[in-house]
């Protein structure tokens, strides 16, 4: 093979997508991946697979609860794991062949096997088939992310497991002990409790969902879970795991108390690492940082020359849509032209129900940093559409500069948050105003109305709350 304008090792969301602009930009691309599928985590057993199943369970709920609705005997309805994993497999082996078709059919080569650096301008494939070196004016690293084992909580994939063995449970678990309250844990815990699981959530922190959003947007939003039967022990230290009479017991601590909590299954969610195994990072001189991130510049590029590296594996939050962004800019940038990412608008979501989304600056930090702001919000309880569809749970929270009234971040506990939060990084992107979404015609009625509703609540002049 002639030499290549561009490698890409990894074809999870970042990678893929990178190749694919490269291709669209006019170079010459090839795509190495390890695994017998593209997708990277995301794909294979992470965002995709985990929301296959988060809406099975939710589809359930609803009709077990459809009795007001007129379905009858809705109460008696049983359930089906089988068939759960099934369309679940089914729903990512569809998006595999769309990926792999999507890749092919824009002329890019996919080389199976693990890539490595060798020498400059050089990758190394290493497949059951053998070696194969690729030649390439340019390199992209985009080798993705990997779960955090606790040092004292070895994962066996049966007993004490990991988000990968999470969405394939064969059987729903009596107990289960979900460690960390973050998206991963609180989507997955969700699953398990919905289908009968006693799930509890240990979390080291004070509040559920990280940093990433308001104290009183966490606390509807526990509260909310709590009702649907999820228990939360907040500000307990995990220790360790013993052997109990049916299963095991995650032991902890708080205020100096020992903790015990049984379970058949222990989930431990507490992050993911950047993924550096098998690269040669270290043989080929590759600067990472204290936490094994490879360090770049403004522009995707590393210490060594012709080498950029994009995604869960570089600095900033370990999100897929925030690797497609990196992996379009780091592209053109490649390719000659300009390529940016907007790292102040990358919106995050849990999907769990409600759901939870935010996106820029939270009022907390805005205070932190003496930001001056005025902050609007609107209850879902007086929205028409979410009284006629169930989902008067949550309320929207916009954040917005007090001199300039320029919007500087948005808070959503609602059913559908994930879809409406893309309403605020449009108004954001454009450095658009509370005033400016106010005067936006939303259609009705829809719950993102009460986007609208929290803009004008801004300025107190909402015209659906008091």
């Amino acid at each position: 093979m002639s030499q290549l304008d561009l490698v890409v090792i990894g074809s999870g969301p970042g990678g893929y997508v990178a190749a694919i602009k490269a291709a669209q930009l006019g170079l010459k691309v090839a795509l190495v991946e390890k695994d017998p599928t593209l997708g990277g985590t995301c794909l294979n057993v992470g965002c995709i697979p985990s929301k296959a199943l988060l809406h099975s369970t939710e589809v359930y709920q609803q009709a077990l609860h459809g009795k007001k609705h007129g379905l009858v005997g809705a109460e008696k309805i049983t359930f089906d794991v089988s068939a759960m994993l099934a369309n679940k497999d089914k729903v990512v082996a569809q998006l595999n062949k769309g990926v792999e078709y999507l890749v092919s059919k824009r002329g890019i080569e996919i080389v199976r096997g693990l890539g490595r650096l060798d020498k400059p301008g050089k990758v190394l494939v290493r497949s059951t088939g053998g070696e194969r070196t690729l030649e390439t004016k340019n390199i992209l690293i985009a080798t993705g992310s990997t779960v955090v084992e606790l040092p004292f909580l070895k994962f066996d994939g049966e007993t004490i497991i990991s988000s990968d063995h999470g969405i394939a449970l064969d059987k729903v678990p009596e107990k289960m002990v979900v460690v960390g309250a973050g998206a991963i844990g609180l989507e997955l815990g969700s699953v398990w409790s919905r289908l009968g699981s006693q799930v509890t959530v240990v979390e080291m922190m004070t509040s559920i969902g990280g940093p990433a959003y308001d104290a009183d947007v966490t606390k509807v939003a526990q509260a909310a879970f709590e009702k649907q039967g999820l228990k939360f022990e907040l500000g307990a230290k995990v220790t360790g795991v013993k052997k109990a009479s049916a299963g095991v017991s995650l032991t902890a601590e708080r205020d100096g108390k020992v903790l015990e909590f049984p379970a058949n299954k222990i989930l431990v969610a507490v992050g993911r690492k950047p993924n550096t195994t098998g690269l040669g990072a270290q043989e080929a001189g590759l600067k990472l940082d204290e936490r094994q991130r490879i360090v770049i510049d403004d522009h995707f590029r590393t210490n060594i020359p012709g080498v950029y590296a994009i995604g869960d594996v570089v600095a900033g939050p370990m999100l897929a849509h925030k690797a497609e962004e990196e992996g379009v800019a780091a592209a053109e940038i490649i390719a000659g032209k300009s390529g940016h990412v907007n790292y102040h608008i990358i919106p995050g979501v849990i999907y769990t129900e409600p759901e939870v989304a935010g996106v820029g600056m939270i009022e907390s930090e805005a205070k932190s940093k003496n930001v001056e702001v005025k902050v609007g919000k609107f209850q879902l309880a007086g929205n028409g559409r979410a009284i006629a569809t169930d989902a008067t749970t949550g309320f929207v929270k916009v954040i917005a500069d007090a001199k300039s009234d320029k919007v500087l971040g948005v808070q959503i506990v609602a059913r559908g948050a994930s879809e409406m939060i893309a309403a605020a990084c449009a108004h954001m992107e454009y450095g658009g105003s509370s005033e400016d979404i106010a005067r936006t015609c939303f259609a009705h009625p829809t719950v993102s109305e009460s986007f609208k509703e929290a803009a004008m609540a801004v300025s107190k002049m909402s015209i659906h709350s008091l």
